[in-house]
């Protein structure tokens, strides 16, 4: 098993790219969870630009950033490539890098408490923004109560969706050929399974309790593919959100406040929270 840089950086660098587009934004702070390299689902090209337009001092990459469950060297495209490049050459030129590995990539957790390419990568930790308010950071596989009590199924799943994705994609290229618009049925399908498992369970709850046993002011969290902030059970609750079915990332604003970032320009409900809290709306199309 090679080390974690190796993994991160394998095969030759990419193909010359487009050249990268000005930074149009910076904050302070940057949450990304669930980018799903080496996947299928990762909507690369959308994670590529939003990265090329963002910035920050401190990016937390929030579990799940590589999807060791099903990647293959085949499914590693030329942008997914330049994605790792682009956080590693961060990670050497001064932007701290902390990785808090998930479930799909939790043959990482034994690198935790080790800084690899200048990348720390810690089980979970505590973050105090700029107003004081302390968060914990996790990827939140562990409240997940379905793949605790079915691991093998998940997994399955997580084949399963794999196997709709090529069928997906093989159908694509042959309308492509012949000049018909993609193919979307795939994208709807599995959100639509995916909405329906979460709308039956209370994660969230689960999360913030988490987060009140380590005496903290709220979670900043990924793994369930729903982004949201909101502080309904007492504390705040922020997902990040994923590059898979909704191109959302967390940032946080010199002041402290939190925003969710919408790459996708799509209109998404942000529950108005408590003013201490200093949660802030949906930040769409950036």
């Amino acid at each position: 098993m090679p080390d974690l840089a190796a993994y991160l950086a394998q095969s030759a660098p990419p193909p010359n790219l487009a050249p990268k587009i000005p930074t149009a934004r910076h904050f302070p702070v940057l949450f990304l969870s669930d980018l799903h390299l080496g996947s299928r689902a990762c909507k690369d090209d959308a994670l590529l630009r939003f990265l090329q337009t963002h910035t920050a001092d401190l990016i937390y990459l929030v579990g799940d950033i590589i999807d060791t469950w099903t990647a293959t060297a085949a499914q590693w495209t030329a942008t997914q490539y330049a994605i790792v490049e682009l956080l590693l050459d961060r990670a050497q030129n001064g932007v701290r890098l902390v990785y808090t590995p998930g479930n799909h990539d939790a043959l990482f957790r034994k690198y935790c408490g080790q800084r690899v390419a200048n990348i720390e990568i810690v089980p979970h930790i505590i973050h105090q923004a700029a107003d004081g308010m302390r968060y914990l950071v996790i990827h939140g596989d562990t409240c997940d109560v379905f793949e605790a009590r079915f691991p093998r199924l998940a997994k399955v799943g997580a084949k399963v969706e794999h196997l709709f994705r090529r069928l997906g994609d093989q159908v694509n290229n042959l309308r492509r050929q012949f000049g018909r618009t993609e193919w979307q049925i795939v994208d709807v399908m599995m959100k639509v399974a995916n909405d329906l498992i979460r709308g039956l369970d209370d994660f969230d709850k689960r999360l913030v309790e988490l987060a009140r046993s380590h005496g903290v002011d709220g979670i900043i969290c990924g793994h369930f593919h729903k982004p949201a902030l909101h502080s309904d059970h007492g504390l705040a609750y922020a997902n990040c959100g994923d590059w898979v079915e909704n191109n959302t990332a967390l940032a946080e604003t010199a002041s402290g406040r939190l925003l969710l970032l919408d790459g996708a320009g799509r209109k998404q409900d942000s529950k108005a929270s408590q003013p201490r809290l200093r949660i802030g709306a949906t930040a769409r199309g950036v």
